[in-house]
C-alpha cells in the first residue's frame, strides 16, 4: 500500500437534514487511480455523499481530506461550515463533478462551455483552454460539436460534453453523480463508454451509479449503501459474486444487472 494520502478521503461523516439524519458515519477513501462506485437504493445517501466530498453540501461530522489535507470548519452540528473559502474553492476546482443532468449553459455554443471554467476560475490563457477544450471534445468523441449549442445535442452528446467540460479543469479526482441516469439505454452506453476509457487511463474516479453492470466493469471498490450507513464494500467480484449481507442480495436481485 502507498504511503501517499488518497486523493479524496472521508472519515466517519454525518449529515442530516434539519432532525433527519441521512448519513450516518461513514468512511470512503479514493486513491490516486482508484475508481470507487457507490450503489444503493434511492435515498441511501450516496449522492448527499458524493456532494459533502465536494462541498456542495455542509455535513455535521466527521473529516474530509483532500489529498491529506483536511477541510477546516467552523461551527458545530447544523451551523458547521468550511471555515475557508479559497480551500473550498482549490477543493473543489481539483475535484470535478458531472452531475445527473448535465448543467450546460444554453447560450454558450459547446466549445465555449468546455473553456469557462478554467478561462474565469483557474485564469487560463483563453487560446491555450481553447485548445484544451477541443481535446477534451475529441476525446469524448464530439469533437465536431464544438460550434453548436447544448440544445441541439442529444442527451448522451451533452453528458459528454459535460464530462470534457469536467476533463478541461485538468481535476485530481472526477465526480460522478448518476451520470447516465437520465439518458434512454442507447445514450448510455456512448457515456459509459467514455467512463471506461477515463477509468483505463487510470483516473480517479467516485461514481455514484444505478448500473451495476457499469460499477462491475469499471470499479476497484464498490460501496453498497443502506440507509445512511455502509453495509458493504469490496472488490467488484466479491460484491456482485458472493454478496455477504442479505439486504444487498436483495438489492442486487431487485437490479437484475444480467
Amino acid at each position: 500500500m502507498s504511503d501517499t494520502p488518497p486523493v479524496i478521503e472521508i472519515r466517519n461523516l454525518h449529515k442530516a437534514y434539519g432532525a433527519l439524519e441521512v448519513i450516518k458515519g461513514v468512511d470512503i477513501a479514493a486513491r490516486r487511480g482508484d475508481v470507487v462506485s457507490l450503489i444503493g437504493s434511492s435515498g441511501s445517501g450516496k449522492s448527499t455523499i458524493l456532494r459533502c466530498a465536494n462541498l456542495l453540501e455542509d455535513s455535521q461530522q466527521g473529516d474530509i481530506l483532500f489529498k491529506g489535507e483536511p477541510v477546516h470548519w467552523k461551527g458545530t452540528g447544523l451551523a458547521r461550515h468550511p471555515a475557508d473559502p479559497k480551500q473550498v474553492l482549490r477543493i473543489r476546482t481539483n475535484l470535478s463533478m458531472v452531475f445527473q443532468q448535465f448543467n450546460l449553459w444554453a447560450h454558450l455554443t459547446i466549445l465555449q462551455n468546455v473553456m469557462e471554467a478554467p478561462v474565469t476560475v483557474l485564469g487560463r490563457d483563453r487560446h491555450e483552454a481553447e485548445g484544451a477544450a477541443r481535446k477534451y471534445l475529441d476525446k469524448v468523441g464530439i469533437g465536431d460539436k464544438c460550434d453548436v449549442y447544448p440544445a441541439q445535442l442529444s442527451g448522451g452528446q451533452q453528458q459528454r460534453a459535460a464530462i470534457a467540460r469536467a476533463l478541461c479543469m485538468e481535476p485530481e479526482a472526477l465526480l460522478f453523480d448518476e451520470p447516465t441516469s437520465a439518458l434512454d439505454p442507447e445514450l448510455e452506453q456512448e457515456v459509459i463508454r467514455v467512463i471506461k476509457d477515463l477509468a483505463n487511463e487510470g483516473r480517479t474516479m467516485m461514481i455514484v451509479t444505478h448500473d451495476m453492470r457499469m460499477a462491475a466493469d469499471v470499479s476497484d471498490h464498490v460501496v453498497f449503501l443502506h440507509q445512511g450507513l455502509i453495509e458493504e464494500q469490496g472488490p467488484p467480484d466479491s460484491l456482485f459474486g458472493a454478496p455477504k449481507s442479505e439486504r444487498l442480495q436483495q438489492f442486487l436481485s431487485s437490479t437484475n444487472p444480467a
